[in-house]
């Protein structure tokens, strides 16, 4: 399969595979090569710039910007959440699964009082709003900790 850059008549540029060089000249000879955006018969390869795919051990030069990492925070929102994140985790005390049954035992004072996050599954969540145990939806999943 090869890749051309083409453009028609009317000025339009855009890309199309073929089986081979042969074959795009031999269905662009028959009119069977089209415009992608006019429909134009009257298409020729335009320039194309080469895709070199660096080498698999370049090591990157010295001065080169380096790119953002994905996990680094790259919006205001993004960084919203991770300072949310961070007060989360520093401030209360991760329960886990055990999250509906700790928050319902804090409630009725049955635990000592204090800021809990972790994991419950919706019908959970919605039993404990009914009952009145104030809780709220984390716009995150929280970092599994094993001990």
């Amino acid at each position: 399969m090869i890749q051309y850059a083409l453009k028609c008549s009317e000025g339009h540029s855009f890309d199309s595979w073929f089986q081979s060089a042969e074959a795009f000249d031999k269905l662009s000879a028959a009119g069977m090569v089209a415009c992608a955006v006019c429909g134009s018969s009257k298409v020729e390869k335009a320039i194309m710039t080469p895709r070199v795919r660096p080498a698999r051990n370049a090591v990157k030069q010295a001065g080169e910007a380096s790119e953002n990492k994905l996990s680094d925070p790259a919006s205001a929102a993004e960084q919203a959440l991770a300072e949310l994140r961070r007060k989360i985790e520093a401030n209360a005390d991760y329960v886990g699964k055990d999250f509906a049954d700790e928050a319902r035992k804090i409630h009725l004072g049955e635990a000592p009082e204090r800021s809990i996050y972790g994991e419950a599954r919706a019908d959970e969540a919605k039993a404990l709003a009914e009952e009145g145990v104030p809780v709220a939806l984390l716009p995150f999943v929280p970092n599994r900790k094993t001990n």
